[in-house]
């Protein structure tokens, strides 16, 4: 059994009331750590600690070159303890091994990634008169909110933590109380270095953290990932002293399959888009839009993989699909499938959990999928956030159009066509943030990362989100001053 604390102004500490949260494996809901929980009094002592390391401690005169090696010293011992982290996050997410194995290393990258960046940084020398000195400057933003989610605990944090710190900023982050373990792993790597006291601070706890972070003057930034309405939560509560802001709120993708496809390998990549981490991604493909030439040949295919999906433990090899994170989540997937069900959709297959006494504990449920969907649907409108597949028809470019920039959110959306032209044209008139052409999915550091709409404010990854964390200042130097003899000569 693991046992978690808190880490505040550099050392470890149990929470002000002492409360624990039970974590629980989703694979068979056994109790697999005591997390600490704090509250808010333990955020506002973690606020102190990287405001204080902020204004007054030595962080603030460190060098882009001493935050440089920083982050590639993290990045060495991620790669070190990269087993142990990629089993805790397998053990408390649910995911297979090989996918947290693959995010470690994707993690160690984007600390690399940044480090580069960093390093590079400078300001810029602006055109001016001669006798004057023009600069633009980036400077830290101050402390920063980090929140981060439960589908992607370390992931997540890595995009976030990576450039506050790169930046010059202090941290105080908060991961999802359901799925804390590698955040706090990765603060007992943190804890090997020399960091300043306060310059990097962890509260577990609920959403009253997270609360206060946004809410509290002390706080010059606040980056949340996670749902819209935790996000608008959020946007409010951080007009208390205008805080800067960053949200990815999560997205309803449009996976468009045109009739001139490649359809083996469009199906083979509908299913990874769709039920990858059992589909609990923000940019999950949940949304499959089929041309009515190819649609009932397209979910006969898709019906004939679906039973050969190896459901399991993401500890086991063999496995291909873990189970949902939570009860919670579990039971919302269930009740939107039954509506869609109510609305007119036809199941092809799942819908339930599966059959055997294995799966009787745990969130678990069959890959889905509902066909004959239609746009007016609650489930081709709502992010699912699970296994389930809706596959809707379209007839022409136009209405694929149409109905795939009709949703609130815009943050990713895949287009599968052998023609160039359309495969251009749909690129520059679908409004998501990401959008595909005959692939899904893959993202890295160099490229930026956020949506339109009601998917988000800013961005993540790429110099963008170096720069998200910064602030811009103009410094004028006039290196021959003179009296100007308007006012009272």
């Amino acid at each position: 059994m693991i046992h978690t604390e808190l880490y505040i102004d550099g050392k470890w500490q149990a929470p002000l009331a002492n409360g624990t949260r039970t974590i629980l494996s989703p694979a068979d809901e056994s109790a697999i750590a005591e997390a600490a929980e704090g509250t808010r009094e333990d955020a506002r002592r973690a606020i102190a600690a990287a405001r204080q390391a902020f204004d007054h401690g030595p962080w603030r005169n460190s060098t882009i070159r001493e935050r440089a090696r920083l982050l590639n010293r993290i990045a060495d011992l991620i790669d070190r303890d990269a087993e142990t982290l990629a089993r805790l996050e397998s053990l408390n997410t649910g995911k297979t091994l090989t996918e947290s194995r693959t995010d470690m290393g994707d993690i160690a990258a984007t600390f690399r990634y940044f480090a580069g960046l960093v390093a590079s940084e400078s300001g810029a020398v602006n055109e001016a008169p001669h006798h004057v000195i023009s600069r633009t400057l980036r400077e830290p933003v101050g402390v920063c909110g980090l929140i981060t989610p439960w589908n992607y605990p370390l992931l997540q944090a890595a995009w976030k933590i990576a450039p506050a710190l790169g930046a010059g900023n202090t941290v105080v982050i908060k991961p999802s109380n359901l799925t804390p373990l590698t955040t706090w792993h990765f603060t007992r790597l943190i804890a090997e270095l020399d960091l300043p006291p306060g310059v990097f601070n962890l509260v577990t706890g609920g959403a009253e953290v997270g609360a206060e972070l946004a809410e509290h003057h002390d706080v010059d930034l606040v980056s949340f990932t996670g749902g819209a309405y935790a996000g608008e939560s959020i946007m409010k509560a951080a007009t208390g002293n205008f805080k800067r802001i960053a949200l990815e709120l999560g997205g309803k993708n449009p996976n468009i399959v045109f009739a001139d496809a490649d359809l083996d390998t469009a199906v083979d990549y509908a299913l990874n888009a769709a039920y990858f981490h059992a589909g609990q991604v923000c940019s999950a493909g949940s949304r499959l839009m089929i041309e009515d030439g190819i649609y009932d040949t397209f979910v006969e295919r898709l019906a004939q993989r679906l039973p050969r999906i190896v459901i399991g433990n993401g500890m086991h090899a063999e496995t291909q699909m873990g189970p949902v994170q939570s009860a919670q989540q579990h039971q919302k997937i269930l009740g939107l499938v039954e509506l869609g069900i109510s609305e007119g959709a036809r199941l092809v297959h799942g819908g339930k959990r599966p059959p055997g006494e294995v799966f009787a504990k745990g969130y678990w449920l069959e890959p889905t999928l509902l066909a004959d969907v239609t746009a007016d649907m609650k489930i081709a409108k709502e992010e699912i956030f699970g296994p389930v597949i809706t596959a809707e028809r379209f007839r022409s470019e136009e209405e694929a159009l149409r109905l795939a920039n009709d949703t609130p959110y815009g943050l990713a959306a895949a287009v599968w066509t052998r023609d160039l032209d359309k495969a251009n044209r749909m690129s520059r008139a679908l409004r998501f943030g990401t959008v595909w052409v005959n692939d899904y999915h893959p993202y890295f550091p160099e490229a930026p990362w956020g949506g339109y709409k009601a998917s988000g404010i800013g961005r993540e990854l790429a110099r963008i989100g170096l720069d998200e964390y910064t602030e811009l200042k103009h410094s004028y130097i006039n290196l021959a001053p003179k009296p100007m003899g308007w006012f009272g000569v």
